[in-house]
């Protein structure tokens, strides 16, 4: 099970190369892993049906306690079955669905695998916070596939809703999931359920509040009310995403959470009063809401909420004979739901349209489809001889054992009127999708043209259909299957009560009556709406989507206001503001300390007593400086100050990496300072420069108490004395400055590559106007190449063909590929000349900087600025033209590749048992070569340098490349650009 849950995740990701060799072809290929995970599941079910539950399970987080355990009992067994038999047919339902479509399909179809390998560890989990986090997997994936047709405004507001929806419910399961956890002091559902683990005690309380929690997040999963608004605009999805997520899996978590939990708390306080109600509510309001609907595939949607309901009722009453009902009916549900959805996706794919005004005469044409159809309605009224007759009595049977009691007799009556509108809509759907339709004066209208299907696309609805049928028979089977389930919750007369056992005849008895009244009674409400044309009415002016929506607009606006009232667009008053209260809480904690001691020497070396003058007096001129660009350079005067204090202090790789930070600074300074004014105070003259003064010195005093208090604050040793010994020890180095950045304490820099990363974004979406896309290093393909351009005519001469000097009329020679294309006054041949000459040179000695860094004075970050310093370069010699030819890729993908390198070297270790980031150490000897040595954190140290280079391209494309652009297009309007 581990073995197929860690293919789900690896085999996804070569889908969409697969699709651009074979075409939808893939997706037959992506289909064999459900289908190998299926047949896995029916091997296993003699052990599952003998109460012999495989289980496996590998120790992940020890120190929380939390496994990847795999566990197959009864109810994991079926709903693997599901997920795996219904995610396989539909995938091979895709081939002939996206015929003929090319783009995002191949990352649909890795999308919609991943999905189901989601799925399939959600139902099979044993740990409950394991278990929360593929549920949050599924609603992020969910999110991508409704959002399939990103370009339709209905299908982005439709995936954003059941995002929101369903993140939203899973954060509040979290917090009941942990609650859970720590009352039980353990992380096993079976545990949990079985009643093997205690429960601490005085905790019942708290235990209610857990319950409650979980139950919200099941519900907004599953589309119960209030949450149900969600499942209807998903349907702007494609058809296969409905058919498998809202019909089969998806959904079906929330059902699945509800049937794990109920052996131990459906007769909890609070279990029943919500399951009950807000289940019997639901499939009122969707049966009643699938009336009102035109389109064949929002009649299903509406009827999916309508039947989660049902599933939520049945599923959580908590007793043995409505579990078995509920297990039958889930089944069912899976099976016939799903077929009509793909049903829906035929007659959708082959004329356009779902509309059922716009539908005549289609079942004539169209007879398989029409059958097959209409044997899934019956699954979905109760008719036999289909699963869905043998679960609808058998749900009728389980609350009919209930006699008076109101916790019985409610439901019953709730499930019985609900069936009515089953059977009502069910007509509308075979009605509307097949018969032939006539005018208000009985005129039959024309035939709608039938173009038919491949057979292979109708073969996924048609079995799925069909096994709704040979389930039915199967109904003894599935009694013996499912009873090892059941036969968890206690029994409707306790010991006494009557175990009831699936089957197709159970003779004359008064579940058959209320089955078949209820749907006589379906059959009259369709005949009297279609006859009258009433529909329901809603009861409210409103909708449960309109509170959503009103929800947003009003956090919209409530954020606005709080933007608005705090960030007033004044950059001193921001940074006046962390200065007053960075003095006010630290200047308190100083005052409020009982005693200070505090050992201060007058120097250290001497080389402090000639850098800290120059540092002194470079600040106050810079405060004094009126140009900006005068003032920059003097703040860089201080950095290279502290420079010569770490060079002279023992810490080279610090001298190294500060002198780079200040030299890229001051580039990314002198790009921001072409577009503002050269002067302080042209347009926004200083206020308030006494209060300026002022909180100056108090920032510059409280920062110098905070360090000297400090300095002289320690009681312990310091372990950083232990640096150089952990570092050879444990990180295999001799520079302590990059093992400990990329092993001691690489989660301090993986937060750092996050900062970067963020502010990279950031930058550049305050530049870039439309998209961040290269267009730069793509305009260079028209320009001559260093082998056309260096290319001269022969001429004949005595000695035999010779290069001519140079070109007729040619006056200079190009160096650099943008170099042609930068304005003559701005260019220089002896820049050009030297950036041609040392690039590679440069970037060789970043790269050696980067290898060498673990043991001399280097690393990522050195190496990644080194390689930086070397793109600036470029860009200064050649403009932005030449920016795109030493760099032809987008930053953002230096940017991921990097991040993702190093996020791996925290997972990757996760999956041995070991903690994150954990490093292996590898040295061999090799011929000629000699000793070799590699350390594992070298990747996280890669995963630095790409991140950094990919800042620095992203400030050069932005403040630079961009900002040129968007200068050369003001020229080119007339427009005066300083």
């Amino acid at each position: 099970m581990l073995v197929l849950l860690a293919a789900f995740a690896v085999v996804p990701l070569s889908l969409p190369w697969l699709f651009g060799r074979i075409g939808p072809r893939a997706f037959l290929v992506a289909a064999v892993l459900p289908v190998v995970a299926f047949v896995h599941a029916l091997l296993m079910t003699p052990e599952v049906i003998a109460g012999r539950v495989p289980t496996e399970s590998v120790s992940w987080i020890p120190q929380l306690g939390i496994d990847l355990s795999m566990r197959m009992d009864t109810l994991g067994w079926l709903m693997t079955l599901i997920v795996t038999g219904v995610g396989a047919l539909v995938l091979i339902y895709c081939r002939w669905y996206f015929d003929g479509k090319k783009q995002g399909v191949g990352l649909f179809a890795a999308v919609l695998l991943g999905f189901a390998g989601a799925m399939y560890g959600l139902v099979l989990t044993d740990d409950i916070i394991v278990l929360v986090m593929l549920w949050e997997i599924t609603s992020i994936l969910s999110y991508l596939l409704i959002g399939f047709y990103h370009a339709r405004g209905a299908s982005r507001r439709a995936a954003l809703q059941a995002l929101l929806v369903t993140t939203l419910g899973g954060l509040v399961m979290f917090v009941g999931a942990v609650m859970m956890a720590v009352i039980y002091g353990t992380n096993s559902l079976a545990a949990i359920v079985g009643g093997t683990a205690t429960l601490r005690p005085g905790s019942e309380g708290l235990l209610n509040v857990a319950i409650v929690l979980l139950l919200v997040g099941a519900l907004s999963k599953s589309a119960i009310f209030p949450f149900h608004f969600w499942l209807p605009g998903a349907m702007a999805a494609p058809t296969p995403v409905s058919a498998y997520l809202h019909a089969a899996a998806m959904v079906k978590a929330g059902i699945y959470l509800i049937a794990r939990l109920a052996p131990a708390f459906a007769h909890s306080e609070f279990w029943r009063p919500i399951v009950i109600s807000l289940g019997l509510f639901t499939m009122l309001l969707g049966g009643l809401q699938a009336l009102r609907e035109s389109d064949l595939k929002r009649i299903l949607a509406f009827g999916t909420v309508s039947q989660l309901g049902m599933l939520t009722v049945v599923l959580g009453y908590g007793e043995r004979n409505s579990a078995l009902a509920g297990l039958a009916l889930l089944i069912g549900h899976a099976l016939f739901k799903s077929s009509l959805f793909l049903v829906v996706g035929v007659i959708d794919r082959q004329l356009s349209t779902r509309d059922i005004g716009e539908l005549s005469g289609v079942g004539r044409q169209a007879p398989t489809l029409a059958v097959f159809s209409i044997i899934a309605i019956a699954s979905m009224v109760g008719l036999a001889p289909t699963v869905g007759f043998v679960a609808k009595e058998a749900v009728l049977t389980s609350l009919l054992e209930g006699g008076s009691r109101p916790e019985a007799l409610i439901p019953l009556v709730g499930i019985v009127l609900g069936s009515v509108l089953t059977t009502a809509y069910g007509l509308r759907f075979v009605w509307g999708a097949f018969w032939t339709k006539k005018d208000a004066a009985g005129t039959p209208l024309p035939v709608t043209v039938w173009p038919d299907p491949p057979m292979g696309f109708l073969a996924a609805p048609v079995l799925l259909s069909a096994l709704t049928v040979v389930a039915g028979f199967a109904a003894p089977l599935l009694d013996a299957a499912f009873s090892g389930y059941a036969d968890t919750l206690p029994a409707a007369g306790g010991e006494n009560g009557y175990p009831y056992h699936l089957a197709l005849w159970h003779g004359w008895e008064p579940a058959l009556f209320l089955s078949l009244g209820s749907i006589a009674l379906g059959a009259v409400l369709f005949w009297l709406a279609q006859r009258t044309g009433l529909v329901p009415r809603r009861i409210l002016p409103f909708t449960a989507a309109d509170v959503y929506n009103a929800s947003l607009r009003v956090i919209a606006r409530l954020a606005v206001w709080t933007t608005t009232f705090t960030q007033r667009g004044s950059l001193p008053v921001y940074v006046g503001t962390i200065f007053v209260v960075f003095v006010a809480a630290e200047g308190t904690a100083l005052l409020a300390s009982p005693s200070w001691q505090i050992s201060l020497d007058a120097w250290q070396t001497p080389m402090q007593l000639v850098v800290a003058p120059i540092m002194i007096i470079a600040g106050i001129f810079a405060v004094r400086a009126r140009k900006r660009y005068t003032g920059v350079v003097l703040v860089s005067a201080t950095g290279l100050g502290m420079i010569a204090l770490f060079a002279s202090s023992g810490a080279p790789d610090l001298a190294l990496t500060q002198i780079l930070v200040e030299t890229v600074t001051l580039v990314a300074f002198a790009l921001v300072l072409r577009r503002i004014p050269a002067r302080l105070g042209e347009h926004n003259a200083s206020v308030l420069p006494l209060a300026r003064a002022i909180l100056a010195v108090a920032v510059g005093a409280t920062m110098a108490m905070v360090a000297m208090v400090a300095t002289g604050a320690r009681v312990a040793t310091p372990i950083s004395e232990r640096f150089p010994e952990l570092a050879y020890e444990l990180g295999h180095g001799k520079n302590v400055v990059n093992v400990a950045l990329v092993d001691l304490r690489g989660w301090d820099t993986m937060g750092e590559l996050s900062v970067l990363i963020v502010a990279a974004t950031g930058v550049a979406s305050l530049v870039f106007v439309t998209h961040r896309s290269d267009l730069i290093s793509r305009s260079i393909s028209a320009l001559p190449t260093g082998a056309t351009r260096t290319r001269r005519p022969l001429i004949e001469t005595d000695e035999g063909p010779r290069p001519r000097a140079s070109a007729p009329g040619s006056t200079r020679q190009t160096w650099l590929v943008g170099g042609q294309k930068v304005r003559p006054e701005n260019r220089s041949i002896m820049l050009e000349v030297i950036v041609r000459i040392l690039f590679h040179t440069i970037i060789v000695v970043s790269i050696y900087l980067l290898f060498a860094g673990h043991n001399l004075p280097g690393g990522g970050f050195a190496g990644g600025l080194v390689a930086g310093m070397a793109l600036v370069m470029r860009y200064v010699a050649g403009g932005r033209y030449e920016l795109g030819a030493a760099a032809p890729t987008d930053a953002g993908r230096l940017l991921g590749a990097g991040m993702t390198l190093a996020v791996a070297c925290a997972v990757v270790p996760l999956l041995f048992g070991l903690p994150p980031l954990t490093s292996w150490f590898w040295e061999t000897e090799i011929p000629v070569i000699g000793h070799i040595e590699f350390v594992t954190s070298t990747l996280f140290d890669i995963g630095v340098y790409l991140v950094v280079i990919g800042l620095v391209l992203d400030v050069l494309r932005s403040l630079g490349g961009e900002v040129d652009r968007q200068t050369q297009e003001l020229r080119e309007r007339g427009v005066t650009v300083s």
